[in-house]
């Protein structure tokens, strides 16, 4: 089946209070959930990237014909059944209420059943203007747009939670941006990424309702919630909410504790990214740790606070899963649910992080093991360490002999120091090894168990910026590869080798492979 061919109906829009027709200017809206508004065309749209493994999620077996499904894709056409429109939503920014926001350059199409028998959006970002653009234009740049619809795949391929991503279309427009917020804004490629998921329904788009007064537009919402997001809960009402608040505290707890074992950095924690079905959305100014730094940020506009940090994401997670508890709590959720909900938060997050860690350093278990755990990441920090490579090439060290005084050489790739901590990587090696005879843990099973939970290709930034650099001089061929690459993180894929190797020194403080502010 092809694009053109695929059936779209839209539930939200036909079940929902919106506005009808809404002119593409900012404004406030009431009473509704969303805004009725059209793509806006682009002058030349091309289609630069497809991912093979989201259009086969949809039921689509073939591209088509490539220009047609361009004209789509950048919003230029409309397909039957589709009906488009802009969510309106709210959200707290940085700790702070930030009142309404919505899909200032996303425009959701329709959605369709796929291949898996669930129903999928499809949603387009970068496609105009809509009455939530606020003062921006509504458009995408290349650059963000490359790093959204790779990171979307690479991490669904990791086994993340996430959103997806079907295309990457270029728009044959510039694009003004200040990148740095140095007030020297250039002319940069446009592009538009077809985003697939679910649903997009964030924290935000019931904290809006609830911070209005507006207990009817909350009402509905809600019970819209409840019917379409967690129809397996029974009942109805307050207590239902409840229930399926439970449900939305346990998958955040399982998505962040996946963003913490790979060393994923989101960046920008709003509770308007925090979708309500616990995926990884709204890809900014994302990042994966290089150095092992806890308190690492990718994002620019995140200093010095670091409120984003690697480190703070669970907590923070935590913190957004209350205000939602609080919109809810409108809506006669008890305080004894929103406790619960935020406890089953708690200890979800808990055990699946240290099933998660366990399966890392390859035991069965980490329980009582706070010697092993509390040391390596002391480890980590003592000179800079690349968590991906060190988890990946630990499983390298042989443990079923005794160690020789060269027995760490497998993780010098890791250090981007020539001076690893020598004597206390071997006081740690040992005593790994001691808790892996005393679990009584197979050198064969061990290697395989962490192979398997120990990415070896991550999309560092440093890689997503030359697939920018290319496909911005006009040569995709990176992106395809490294698009290829990512499909497989956990294979041993030696035509690639150096897509594995860790920031190289020129990358350190170039413009795009480290730190990224949110102007895209």
């Amino acid at each position: 089946m092809q694009l053109s061919e695929l059936p779209f109906e839209q539930r939200l829009v036909s079940e929902l209070p919106g506005e009808a027709e809404a002119a593409p200017f900012p404004h406030q809206v009431h009473g509704a959930c969303y805004s009725r508004v059209r793509p806006t065309p682009v002058a030349a749209p091309k289609l630069l990237a497809w991912s093979e493994d989201c259009a086969a999620l949809l039921g689509l077996s073939e591209v088509g014909d490539p220009e047609q499904v361009a004209e789509v894709l950048a919003g230029n056409r409309l397909l039957p059944g589709m009906a488009p429109y802009a969510a309106c939503y709210g959200g707290h920014q940085f700790g702070n209420w930030a009142g309404q926001l919505g899909d200032g350059r996303a425009i959701t199409l329709g959605e369709s059943v796929g291949s898996d028998g669930v129903r999928h959006e499809l949603q387009l970002k970068g496609a105009g203007l809509t009455p939530y653009s606020r003062s921006a234009d509504g458009r995408a740049v290349l650059r963000s747009s490359v790093r959204e619809f790779l990171c979307s795949e690479a991490m669904h391929h990791l086994g993340v939670p996430t959103t997806r991503a079907l295309s990457l279309v270029t728009t044959g427009e510039p694009v003004l941006r200040d990148m740095f917020y140095d007030g020297n804004a250039a002319a940069e490629p446009g592009a538009v990424v077809c985003r697939v998921a679910p649903s997009f329904l964030r924290f935000g788009n019931l904290e809006l309702p609830a911070a209005r007064g507006d207990q009817a537009l909350l009402e509905r919402l809600a019970d819209f919630v409840h019917q379409s997001l967690f129809a397996d809960v029974p009942g109805s009402g307050a207590a239902a909410h409840g229930v399926w608040f439970g449900e939305v505290c346990r998958r955040t707890a399982v998505m962040v504790a996946h963003w913490m074992r790979v060393g994923f950095v989101h960046g920008v924690m709003n509770t308007d990214n925090m979708s309500l079905l616990g995926l990884t959305i709204d890809y900014g100014p994302y990042g994966w740790l290089e150095g092992f730094e806890p308190d690492w940020t990718p994002n620019t506009t995140d200093l010095p606070g670091r409120r984003y940090c690697y480190g703070n994401q669970p907590g923070v997670a935590l913190w957004n899963l209350a205000r939602l508890g609080q919109a809810l709590g409108a809506l006669g959720v008890t305080e004894e649910d929103v406790g619960a909900g935020l406890e089953t938060y708690r200890s979800t997050y808990e055990s699946t992080f240290a099933d998660m860690l366990a399966s890392k350093l390859g035991l069965a278990t980490i329980d009582g093991e706070s010697a092993l755990v509390d040391g390596l990441f002391s480890l980590l920090q003592q000179v800079e360490t690349d968590m991906t490579l060190f988890f990946r090439r630990l499983a390298q060290v042989p443990m079923d002999s005794d160690l020789t005084p060269r027995a760490f050489e497998p993780l010098l790739p890791a250090y981007y120091s020539d001076n690893p901590p020598e004597t206390e990587l071997m006081a740690w090696l040992a005593l790994y090894r001691s808790r892996l005879a005393a679990q009584g843990v197979d050198e064969a099973r061990r290697r395989t168990r962490m192979d398997a939970v120990n990415p070896k290709y991550v999309l560092r930034n440093y890689l997503a910026q030359q697939a920018i650099d290319s496909a911005t001089a006009g040569d995709t061929g990176p992106l395809t590869r490294l698009l290829a690459v990512l499909r497989e993180p956990y294979a041993e894929q030696p035509a690639h080798e150096e897509l594995a190797a860790r920031r190289p020194e020129w990358a350190r403080h170039k413009a795009g492979c480290s730190m990224l502010s949110c102007s895209s």
